[in-house]
């Protein structure tokens, strides 16, 4: 079943993440705003892992003396998106 799900993320330059899953598989992720280049890396090398394997790797990651960073806030995006 495939859901999609849109999560704002707080304290980085991108201002909305969407994703789309195939239950437990990323099918896309897409970002506005942020870095262009570096955030649609990101969404093709995820794409078609499985969300939990995505968020034990990206979660934590900091952006300079950030405590956070936009691969952190697609973590947190990530497990929200799985337990609605």
């Amino acid at each position: 079943m495939t859901k999609k799900f849109t999560f704002y993320p707080q304290g980085v330059c991108s201002m909305m993440i969407e994703i789309e899953l195939d239950g437990d598989i990323i099918k896309d992720v897409v970002f506005t705003g942020g870095c262009n280049g570096n955030l649609s890396g990101i969404s093709k090398l995820i794409t078609g892992m499985r969300a939990e394997d995505v968020i034990e790797r990206l979660e934590g990651t900091r952006c300079g003396m950030n405590e956070t960073s936009c691969p952190d806030q697609l973590s947190k995006a990530l497990r929200q998106a799985l337990q609605a």
